[in-house]
């Protein structure tokens, strides 16, 4: 089985590029976009000041020159960081993302985005519930036209944030390891997918999914082997790291 008027592409670029560019940088969507990516995945937290922007890890240590937790600087310091020399000479410069500029590339573009919620330790509803107040004011929900937004977090607490505050805007639960109450989860918080490490996925939970009409995307994906198995199993959309890719899935 396979859901009907599904709206998002077979293959998404994680964290805008994967491996090929500095992740969660305009850089890397720019890079995802010119080897054929047209929906991104992007990892969102707030700054002392509660500007939301681009960040995947609790700290800055591994991805920026800066150091520490990112929720005790203001976002006029988080943006003078270097968060692209790291990856490579190439990058050296290339500044932190603000959630609602990467917002413009993708709606200049005709693109999509999946906002993972990945909030700073004790600000997972606060972090839901200020991504919904960004979207509604530069994208406010219409059930009369493709919404390019997916909102999505391992916390069920930054998804009920969204829940809360607009019910429409399209959510999905992320899924590391299996849980019993998994299809709990997706029912109480009126999730429209489910995204689980790909090596959790089966035939069976798919099947499910879409008898209940939720899609499934797994992450992070990187070889064509493996992207052919999960397309076998009927998963709806494969997120990796690997631009390569998509060349051989046009």
């Amino acid at each position: 089985m396979t859901l009907l008027n599904y709206p998002y592409p077979n293959l998404i670029a994680h964290r805008g590029a994967g491996h090929h560019a500095p992740e969660n940088t305009l850089a890397a969507f720019r890079y995802g976009a010119q080897h054929g990516y047209t929906m991104f995945e992007c990892d969102v937290k707030l700054s002392k000041d509660k500007q939301l922007f681009l960040l995947h890890d609790d700290t800055l240590d591994r991805t920026t020159n800066g150091q520490g937790s990112p929720k005790q600087q203001a976002w006029a310091d988080l943006s003078c960081l270097d968060a692209g020399g790291w990856h490579s000479s190439l990058f050296t410069g290339e500044s932190l993302a603000r959630l609602d500029n990467i917002m413009q590339f993708i709606l200049h573009n005709r693109y999509q985005l999946d906002i993972e919620l990945k909030a700073n330790p004790g600000e997972e509803y606060e972090t839901g519930k200020a991504c919904v107040t960004l979207l509604e004011q530069h994208y406010p929900f219409t059930a009369q036209s493709h919404y390019p937004f997916l909102l999505s977090s391992f916390s069920p607490l930054a998804l009920q944030a969204a829940f809360d505050h607009q019910i429409d805007i399209p959510r999905a639960l992320l899924l590391h390891q299996w849980h019993d109450n998994t299809f709990d989860l997706l029912e109480q918080l009126d999730c429209r997918g489910l995204i689980t490490n790909y090596q959790i996925i089966s035939k069976s939970i798919v099947e499910q999914c879409h008898q209940q009409g939720r899609f499934v995307m797994v992450y992070t994906v990187n070889d064509a082997a493996s992207v052919a198995q999960m397309y076998d199993y009927g998963v709806d959309s494969v997120i990796t790291d690997n631009m390569k890719l998509m060349q051989s899935h046009c």
